[in-house]
This record gives C-alpha cells, structure tokens and sequence, in this order.
C-alpha cells in the first residue's frame, strides 16, 4: 500500500487515496498523520480542497486499521450536500475516492459506509445530538468555526481513550471557539499538528482571482477572514452569526413569491437624484415567518425610476415603508419626497425611525432574525451587505465601538433594518388575497407575458 505523496506508475495499482494526489501544501497534514500527530488543525484558504483532502486522509485510515471513523459538519444536510452528494469541477464524486471494490455496504439514508475491511465511516451534524457511545478512532469536524464545540468537547475523550486522531478543518470567523483552541493549539506543538495556508501560499489563486472577488462585490473584510485566513477579518459584525445560523437552518436558499399574500417594501432613500444608493426590500408576512422574496438597488435615479421598478414586478402590493426624513421638503419644488412618490402612486407609511433610534433598531433586527427567510438569488447584496456591517473600530484602543461603519453596505442594511421595523410594530400579516385583487394580479401577469 503506498503512501498518498507518492506517484504511482502502475495506473492499474489500487492506491489509497484513490485518484488522489496531494498539493504541495496538503502534503504537511498526510505527513503528520504518518507521523502519529493525534489533533490536527488545518486552516486553508477557500476553494482550497479541504474536504478533498480530509476525506483522502480518512480512506488512507480507514484502510489502514479497522474501526469506526465520523465525518461531522455544521448540520446534516451540509454533510450531505458538500461530501455524500459533492461532485468536483473535473465530475468526480468525492465518495469516489473510496474505490468501489472495497465497499462492502453503503447505506444512502444514514450516510453510512463499511468497507470490506470491517471499517466504518459515517457522515452527520453536530446539530443533532451527538452519540458519545460510538468507539471512533478518527473524526474529521468540517467548518469547525460554524460548528457546535459541544460536539468536539464530547467526543474529545473517545479519541484520546482510543489514541486516535481529530483533523479540524476550517476557515475563520472572527474570534470564536475557532480562535480560541486555534490559539491552544499553536501552544502545544508537539500535541498538535497545526497549518495555515492563504492563497498567497498556495499559490493556486493569482490577484486577478481576487481582484475579481472584491470586483463582484467581496468585501475587504471577507477577503480576509475567506482567503487570508485572518481571525479579525469579520469580527465587529452585527449580523454575520445570524446569517450563518440562517444558513444553517436552510432559511437562506429560494424562497419564491406566495401569489396569495401581498407584498410590502421597505426603503433606504437617500438624497433624490444623488450618488446614494437607494435599496428597496420586498418582503411578505406568510404566517409568523418574513420572507425577503426580493430586492433592487440603484442610484443617480428620480422617483419615477423606482415607481417603474415596482410597477414592473408581478406583486400586488400592501404598503410601502420608508423613514422620516422622506418627509423632508426640497427648496427647489417646496415638496417632499413622500409628496412626488404619492403623485407616482406610491403611498408610504412613515416609520418612527427617529423615535426608535439606530441602535434601538439594530437590536429589533437581532431579534427578528429567527422569523425570517431569504431568497440567495435576489438578495445577493441585501446579504452581503447584512454580512458586513459591522462596528466602528478603535485602532489606538483597538476596541470596537457601539455605532455602524458607513459605507458601501449601510444603505442595504438600513433598509433591512426599516423592514424589521415595520414587520414589528405594523404588519399584521394578510392571509390571502380578495377576489379584485387576484384579478388585479392576473391582470398584470398576463400584461408582462
């Protein structure tokens, strides 16, 4: 049986890992585990072949003693999703790494693989209560930062009882479990085996690849945390932990417009014709969940651009929320703007945005998060920027201050802030539609066809 850092000639030998040859910067882990390293912390750059090479390690055991082996994720279903089911850029299954010839059962539904011999290996989340009755000697814990440690500590002892091996693979998310046994870790050299590798280490990204990130939108502070591996590079976000809980729990995925409830909108609305960006958030109450169904962001435009914007989705509407200052009146027209969008037919309810407070409003968002559901597709911004709003910082105190950075990202989170507002204290959910508006909605279907 050879070793996974070594080529292999003969194309017709069975070797483990199957179809697998290590990059360079993968070669250090394989290694430690030759070497009897029992923890094992490996923090690798995104779209840098972590679970590939996780799961090759794992084979390499599985074949080489018998006993039982875990593969645990955030949740089930990402165990299911990004190994059971995965499937590589080149088409290859990851499973495919065992070779079939040493499968003896494969069981789809428990995610359960014995090899033929007598090895065991099984996939799940450590959402679910973990089973500290199970003799393993090898897990591997998949995006440690987003898991739940309890699992770890439990299933700790199990391993140092069996002298076995736990690999944590992950990227950063800020100061949490991740960081703190990271730092334990980088402590006790020769307990653990610990790697960080940024892009610019393995050199598989160039710049153009991450000019392109930050191009399409990546912010600075995620470029950090995802592919320099920097701890800081999140910490001092408001919402990052909820839209990852979110995610977690599939709240975040598609979630489709329900003809048979009206649709609302909240509004961030800067200076009329400026350079602001002017988001707008369409959500709808179905029963005591917020779906976010859509959004659209532009600046530079009137009034009359958005009124179009709406005019042209196949919602039929209930009311539109904006904050106080669009009662502000412009010198020019001795209007306001709630005046000229009334003119347009956009008739808005007017938040106590004021009353309230910022930071009283940020709270209400935190709050809230558990009863909402987004859909990715049309909410990529709105997301992004949830993701990177985050605290003022001190750099000579090095503290964070309780007040948001404004930039790029505030307009969008403003105006999600204004839609847990007016779910909060105004909507108080529609069950269905009356028979002249399911006509008024056909009606503008059939218009758009």
């Amino acid at each position: 049986m050879s070793t996974p850092y070594q080529k292999v000639e003969d194309k017709q030998a069975l070797t483990i890992p199957y179809n697998f040859e290590p990059r360079h910067y993968q070669l250090p882990m394989f290694q430690a585990l030759d070497e009897g390293y029992r923890y094992l912390m490996i923090l690798w750059s995104r779209r840098h072949g972590k679970d590939k090479a996780c799961f090759n390690a794992v084979v390499k055991e599985m074949m080489r003693r018998k006993a039982n082996y875990g593969y645990i994720f955030p949740t089930s279903t990402l165990a299911r999703d990004a190994a059971w089911n995965n499937i590589d850029k080149d088409g290859f299954r990851l499973l495919d790494h065992l070779p079939p010839r040493l499968i003896k059962r494969k069981l789809d539904n428990q995610m359960f693989i014995e090899t033929i011999n007598g090895s065991t290996l099984k996939f799940f989340g450590s959402d679910k209560q973990i089973s500290v009755g199970t003799n393993y000697r090898g897990l591997v814990f998949s995006e440690f930062a987003l898991q739940n440690p309890d699992a770890y500590l439990y299933l700790r002892p199990v391993i140092t009882e069996n002298k076995g091996f736990i690999i944590l693979n992950s990227t950063t998310r800020g100061k949490n479990h991740l960081f703190d046994l990271w730092n334990i870790a980088k402590n006790n050299p020769k307990t653990w085996f610990t790697q960080k590798v940024t892009w610019k280490d393995a050199g598989i990204l160039t710049q153009e690849d991450i000019d392109l990130e930050r191009e399409g939108g990546v912010s600075d502070e995620m470029i950090n945390s995802e592919y320099n591996c920097e701890f800081a590079g999140l910490e001092g976000s408001y919402y990052i932990r909820y839209i990852d809980k979110m995610r977690l729990e599939g709240r975040i995925g598609r979630v489709p417009y329900d003809p048979s409830c009206r649709v609302s909108t909240a509004w961030d609305l800067g200076t009329d014709k400026s350079s602001n960006s002017n988001p707008i958030i369409f959500f709808q109450k179905v029963g005591q969940e917020i779906h976010i169904i859509d959004s659209y962001s532009n600046s530079g435009m009137g009034l009359e651009h958005y009124a179009s914007v709406l005019q042209g989705k196949p919602y039929v509407y209930d009311t539109h929320y904006a904050p106080h200052d669009i009662r502000n009146v412009e010198l020019g027209t001795g209007l306001s703007r709630r005046d000229v969008a009334s003119s347009l037919g956009i008739d808005f309810e007017v938040l106590p945005t004021l009353k309230i407070g910022l930071l009283d409003g940020i709270e209400i968002v935190r709050g809230m998060f558990q009863r909402v559901w987004i859909d990715e597709e049309k909410n990529k911004d709105l997301l992004s920027s949830l993701e990177n709003y985050r605290h003022q910082h001190d750099k000579k105190s090095n503290i964070f201050i309780n007040y948001p950075v404004h930039d790029r990202f505030s307009h969008f989170a403003d105006a999600y802030r204004y839609t847990m507002i007016a779910c909060k204290h105004y909507v108080s959910g529609q069950s269905g539609l009356s028979d002249e508006d399911f006509k008024m909605l056909n009606e503008r279907n059939r218009r758009m066809r």
